[in-house]
């Protein structure tokens, strides 16, 4: 989707893999990843996320509730605007339904082949401005075989997270099938946080100096 240097921006969002831009295009807004404010030691990580966020947004062209991919030059990657608030801003409190469709959610994603792989980050759920949930930001996104034992693992473990905000949010409609896959922890979840999640800590917060809090937004 080419659009004019003098479409309105607003930015959403910068870090130093980038900038997310909300850009009046001539159809309507749609948000934009601009790879091009990235330093210059940091290009080829953010290049490589943002080359993965479009292979998956790509992959399920056309399901609800995900953004659908415009376009991805290698600078700029565009996908359409969701109104809506993340989930720390507008918390679905006692929603039941919402985490129901939640669930739903994820099955559809599931079944593409498809495991989101970064929903501890309430900033990736959003809460539509008709109350529906929807996924964002699929940079981390891991693609294949719905069947294979990898990507089921990784289905399971997005499962969880979603299950962590509805012990947050809902904790009273748990089920005990729900509890029981709370408590069982994969390798995958033990691996990164003995030796993944140090590492990014360090990066993020000594390096790069900017820390995500999960996804819950600034802390006060």
């Amino acid at each position: 989707m080419p659009v004019s240097n003098d479409a309105p921006t607003h930015a959403l969002k910068a870090d130093s893999f980038g900038r997310i831009l909300l850009v009046q295009g001539p159809e309507g807004p749609f948000v934009r990843r601009d790879l091009g404010a990235t330093p210059l030691w940091l290009r080829l990580p953010a290049w490589w996320l943002a080359r993965r966020e479009a292979r998956a947004l790509k992959h399920i062209h056309g399901m609800a509730d995900v953004p659908q991919l415009l376009d991805w030059n290698g600078r700029h990657l565009d996908r359409s605007f969701m109104a809506g608030d993340a989930m720390y801003q507008r918390p679905p409190r006692g929603d039941v339904a919402w985490f129901r469709a939640a669930r739903r959610l994820l099955q559809q994603l599931h079944r593409r082949g498809v495991a989101h792989n970064d929903l501890a980050k309430e900033a990736n759920w959003l809460v539509t401005e008709d109350g529906r949930p929807a996924l964002i930001d699929f940079q981390l996104a891991v693609i294949g075989d719905p069947r294979s034992r990898w990507i089921r693992l990784l289905a399971r473990e997005d499962l969880r997270h979603l299950l962590k905000h509805k012990r947050m949010y809902c904790r009273e409609s748990l089920t005990p099938v729900e509890k029981r896959v709370l408590k069982r922890t994969s390798w995958v979840r033990d691996l990164w946080f003995a030796t993944g999640k140090p590492v990014y800590r360090f990066v993020t917060r000594r390096i790069l100096h900017w820390e995500d809090n999960e996804g819950q937004g600034p802390k006060p």
